[in-house]
């Protein structure tokens, strides 16, 4: 009985991976458990320069979930890859760095720094404005996918997994326009733009107005955004949004995930993947089910 996964070539030595920007680079959650633990981690999202982040507040919670606005605060490529990565490389589990950018030459600029280095796959963060483009995102229409996606597939020597934003008309028309441009996998996803508003104030909650909503609220959308992604491509798909349990975990892969990533629960417990890992394996057991990879994509529709 396995829980070994891969996805365009590389081997997870189980399906769960920490999502980009909720588990920082690993140090804090080290402290908890040994991170080979986890299959893999999808770095925080790195831009070619340091990034300071949107102005606060920008993270404030929501019924079944949370909204974030926190703008890609990161210490830029070179600093992951001189301090971060050393350290990562000795936590035995899967490098996925994640990249994100405000114009196509700056996601190729970071994807080249990441060439040689030890990371194990790229993650392209497709869901930031285009400055080039009025701020349109990359990530909502299927020229905009194919465009950023053809463009860093040109620079990128790594398995490139491109992760979608839900925030489309038809997500599948997303998956296929990646496909086509040369992604090895797809990841979806991201999170849902939402509001909060503060009544007293009468202004937003966060100061960015908008942001991201994720945890368990999102699931459902999550399940059949990655269900009808697999009835259109070939290429793996590694399914989040709102898995919080080890039934949420099956769930997603009966949808059609060859691995998954745990995001906003980790806030709430950090040993939810230790958690999610176990019930995976009893819940292998008492289903006869030699590898997980048999769960990915079995459900029966009506």
């Amino acid at each position: 009985m396995t829980q070994k996964v891969a996805v365009a070539g590389v081997d997870f030595n189980n399906p769960l991976i920490a999502a980009s920007g909720t588990f920082g680079f690993g140090r804090e959650y080290g402290e908890f458990y040994p991170l080979s633990v986890l299959g893999g981690i999808s770095c925080k999202g790195t831009t070619i320069r340091e990034r300071p982040g949107n102005p606060p507040p920008r993270v404030t919670e929501t019924p079944g979930g949370m909204l974030n606005a926190v703008g890609l605060q990161n210490p830029g490529v070179e600093h992951f890859i001189q301090h971060d990565l050393p350290w990562l490389r000795r936590q035995k589990t899967k490098i996925i760095a994640n990249v994100a950018g405000n114009a196509p030459e700056d996601y190729c600029a970071t994807v080249e720094q990441l060439n040689d280095t030890p990371v194990h796959m790229i993650e392209l963060n497709i869901s930031c404005p285009n400055v080039k483009q009025g701020g349109v995102q990359f990530g909502t229409t299927a020229e905009g996918v194919y465009g950023i996606t053809s463009e860093v597939r040109r620079h990128c020597k790594k398995p490139l997994l491109v992760k979608l934003s839900p925030n489309v008309t038809d997500i599948s028309e997303m998956a296929v326009a990646a496909e086509h441009a040369g992604a090895d996998a797809v990841s979806l996803i991201n999170t849902l733009t939402g509001m909060r508003i503060d009544i007293n104030t009468r202004r937003p909650i966060l100061h960015n107005n908008t942001g991201g909503l994720s945890g368990p609220a999102v699931l459902p959308v999550a399940l059949r955004m990655v269900w009808q992604a697999a009835q259109k491509v070939k290429i793996p798909i590694v399914g989040l949004g709102g898995i919080s349990t080890w039934q949420d975990a099956v769930e997603m892969l009966l949808a059609g995930a060859t691995a998954l990533q745990i995001g906003t629960v980790l806030f709430t417990d950090p040993y939810a993947p230790l958690k999610i890992e176990a019930g995976l394996e009893a819940y292998m057991a008492q289903n006869g089910i030699s590898s997980l990879s048999e769960l990915t994509g079995g459900v029966r529709p009506w």
